[in-house]
């Protein structure tokens, strides 16, 4: 019960974070932050699972070797039973409002995959909290009742120590995706192919280099391209073809916030700009 106590007093403080998170991440650009704040939705995300491994697990854990060590037989268990049963209420409406959220933002995808692919912590975060709560509730139910069946306090402890693996456990899976988002990831290698297909398609493109992208926030992409042109245009008709690319690529993917487009030469070596004079890097 004490494991499950400090798992509820964690949830409710995570909760505050992320909203914290979310708030901060929607300040407007500003000098020391150019691109704005976007990912501080993963810095607080991260601070979240720190949070649940540390305290949540670890406490957890603590608390159950130390009443294998000092084991105490269970007096009463009606009142562990009434507020199991009320949490185990609060816990499934909790729930079943992330769920709803969850499958409006990604009506077919899997919780496995979004967590590996989704780029806003914030919404899987409270879904595997709560889904971690029921089983944790769960959890408490069987050691209390058998551990009062069976006169043996030591099963209290060991689901104690169930409860604060399986905590520390989901809290180093999403450290683990937070930190990919916090170093800077990409799209998703269908989302670049597409990108490509959407540059190729442009008449006055020649060779489309390879497209560099990252995350700054949930919806916030940035795309870097070097685009090769016709020999033969303009520097006008480049101005047309990269305002077109940039139309086109807001329509598909309207979280490609920003554009920087650098005219690329068919001769000049990988990854060198043409000293051609041409359309200066454009932001969307």
């Amino acid at each position: 019960m004490l494991a499950e106590g400090i798992h509820s007093l964690v949830d409710t403080g995570n909760g505050g974070l992320l909203l914290l998170g979310l708030s901060r991440s929607k300040r407007a650009p500003d000098a020391a932050h150019p691109f704005g704040h976007g990912q501080e939705v993963y810095f607080w995300s991260l601070i979240v699972a720190l949070i649940i491994f540390g305290v949540g697990g670890g406490m957890s854990i603590y608390e159950g070797i130390t009443h294998l060590q000092h084991p105490s037989p269970l007096e009463n268990p009606t009142v562990n039973y009434v507020v199991l049963a009320a949490a185990a209420v609060f816990e499934g409406a909790s729930w079943w409002i992330a769920y709803r959220q969850f499958r409006k933002v990604h009506p077919r995808a899997s919780v496995l995959s979004v967590i590996h692919e989704g780029k806003d912590p914030s919404i899987f975060t409270v879904l595997i909290e709560d889904s971690l709560a029921l089983i944790g509730l769960a959890v408490a139910f069987v050691a209390i009742f058998l551990g009062h069946r069976l006169d043996n306090p030591y099963i209290d402890g060991v689901g104690s120590i169930v409860i604060g693996a399986l905590l520390a456990s989901a809290a180093f899976l999403l450290a683990v995706e937070t930190r990919g988002l916090l170093l800077g990831e990409g799209v998703s290698p269908a989302m670049a192919r597409d990108i490509d297909d959407i540059v190729r398609a442009d008449p006055a493109v020649a060779e489309p280099g390879p497209a560099l992208t990252m995350y700054l926030g949930p919806e916030e992409v940035l795309l870097n391209l070097e685009v090769a042109f016709e020999p033969a245009l303009t520097a006008g008709d480049i101005r047309a073809a990269v305002d077109r690319i940039e139309e086109r690529l807001r329509e598909r993917y309207p979280e490609i916030t920003r554009v920087f487009i650098e005219v690329g030469s068919l001769h000049a070596p990988a990854g060198r700009r043409d000293e051609t004079p041409g359309p200066r890097p454009s932001k969307v």
